[in-house]
């Protein structure tokens, strides 16, 4: 696959992601699979992985200000 932004190789890689649910609450989503671009860094979700990242999302405390979770497919 191609990068969107530069047009660079996107290559598998897993890493630490976090994600804002709300006004005051983060979610580090760990070891997360995804694909970067070896040329400009951006990263990109496949659809299948952002699928279960939206589902693990909508679980997540709203109270709580920082959540950490191990993505698992």
């Amino acid at each position: 696959m191609r990068c969107r932004t530069c047009g660079g190789t996107l290559r598998p890689r897993n890493t630490d992601l976090p994600f804002k649910t709300g006004d005051t609450t983060i979610v580090i989503l760990k070891a997360l699979p995804v694909l970067q671009c070896g040329q400009c860094g951006e990263i990109e979700l496949e659809q299948a992985t952002m699928v279960r990242v939206e589902e693990l999302l909508e679980r997540v405390d709203a109270a709580a200000e920082l959540e950490i979770i191990r993505f698992a497919a």
